[in-house]
């Protein structure tokens, strides 16, 4: 849905552009965009140069999907409106940035939509406003920084908006919770959002609610307990965390109980050394295994023997407040203090580079860089992954330069809350 929702295009008011007056060809192809029919647009605007129609027809080319040609389009209608005509211009802003929310261009500079927002407020556009705090919020979702975007969403109201905008607002709002594993505010906010969606009349909004309901029906990781295993419903997740269990978590790389959390994300060794220990409870593990999960041992000797026991000596002190680790004549044993149960999470598909492939699982182009902004991590971590990836035929890439992108089809049975940036409950 780009840019907006309301009838009036980048470039005017109700019928007026600042004052210029819009014939009716113009106001025909912007309530064909609202109602999400580029082509009809296109087929009123598609000879003509002057700005209204420019921007109305990156709008539509951006409907269409050639999000190259629609970036070039709104920046010539930007420069066209000038300075006098802000609305407009600001309107065009909005565009340009969904344009890049889609394409994955996260270095888009933000301030720019801050700023068209603030402008859109100022001058009583509500609707395209609403849309710029859409589109700041989902950037924000998607680079995890959770607790921006619910700052962000704490004012508005969308009961004013039209259908289609509250359809958008809901979408983010149930995004939010269920990277939050709040999955019953979740069900709600997309219960409203397909309602909303019917009301709006718009395919391509109700195919995209109907897309993200499909989460909440999709094993969203893996139940490792007692020597056995079973998918998990995020609801089921849910409740796991909140029980009594003490839940080696393999999606955070962290152990938790109901009341606590202790990370082990930059610990890989004491967290691979935690999860074999809670993979065999209530049973110990053999020294010889815990070599191999931990170091990767094949063949053992005194030093790696060593070794083993100043990690576990470690792994004891950072779960001191969960669970004790006792020496058995093979091995060693997990004991927890207070919970009835151990149990490991994990994703459901478990790969050498899954965040990576949680994240293009979307369907949508990425860049690396891209990539590396959404991760926190750097530049030539991420493209060694993808180099990787594509060596294995897990992931396409197209373009040069600044236009190559990266890509794969979603993997069935791969959703990507678990993987995605962003803290979890209780992190």
């Amino acid at each position: 849905m780009i840019p907006g929702t309301s009838d009036r295009p980048p470039g005017g008011g109700s019928d007026k552009c600042d004052g210029i007056p819009m014939d009716s060809l113009i106001t025909a192809a912007a309530r064909a965009l609202a109602a999400g029919d580029p082509l009809g647009a296109l087929n009123r605007v598609a000879l003509r140069d002057d700005a209204p129609a420019l921007a109305l027809r990156g709008i539509a080319m951006a409907q269409l999907g050639d999000l190259v040609r629609a970036k070039a389009l709104l920046r010539s209608a930007a420069r066209a409106f000038g300075p006098r005509e802000a609305v407009a211009g600001a309107r065009c802003t909005v565009a340009e940035a969904e344009i890049a929310l889609v394409s994955r261009d996260l270095g888009w500079p933000a301030r720019a939509l801050d700023a068209a927002r603030a402008t859109l407020e100022a001058h009583g556009d509500r609707v395209n406003a609403a849309h710029a705090r859409n589109l700041e919020v989902r950037r924000l979702l998607l680079i995890g920084r959770l607790d921006e975007a619910e700052r962000m969403l704490v004012d508005p109201d969308p009961t004013p908006l039209p259908p289609a905008a509250r359809a958008a607002h809901e979408l983010v709002v149930a995004g939010i919770a269920i990277r939050r594993l709040q999955t019953k505010a979740a069900q709600a906010a997309l219960a409203r959002a397909q309602s909303a969606a019917r009301a709006a009349g718009i395919p391509a909004l109700t195919a995209e609610v109907d897309r993200a309901s499909l989460v909440m029906n999709t094993p969203a990781a893996r139940l490792i307990a007692r020597g056995e295993e079973r998918p998990l419903l995020l609801e089921e997740v849910e409740a796991l965390l909140a029980s009594d269990a003490l839940v080696v978590d393999a999606c955070r790389h962290v152990v938790r109980d109901a009341d606590s959390v202790v990370s082990l994300t930059t610990r890989p060794v004491l967290f691979a050394l935690a999860r074999a220990l809670a993979e065999a409870w209530p049973a110990d593990v053999p020294r010889s295994t815990l070599l191999a999960r931990a170091f990767r041992a094949k063949h053992a000797d005194e030093s790696h023997r060593a070794r083993l026991r100043v990690e576990i000596g470690r792994l004891r002190a950072e779960l001191r407040t969960l669970a004790d680790i006792t020496a058995t004549p093979r091995g060693f044993a997990l004991m927890p203090r207070t919970a009835r149960e151990v149990v490991v999470l994990a994703p459901p598909v478990e790969e050498q580079h899954a965040a990576v492939l949680a994240l293009l699982a979307d369907g949508e182009s990425w860049s690396s860089a891209a990539l590396a902004i959404a991760l926190g991590a750097s530049a030539r971590t991420v493209q060694r992954a993808l180099d990787s990836l594509a060596a294995a035929g897990k992931v396409q890439s197209f373009g040069r330069g600044r236009a190559h992108r990266w890509l794969t089809p979603p993997v069935p049975g791969f959703p990507t809350v678990l993987l995605l940036p962003g803290p979890l409950p209780s992190d």
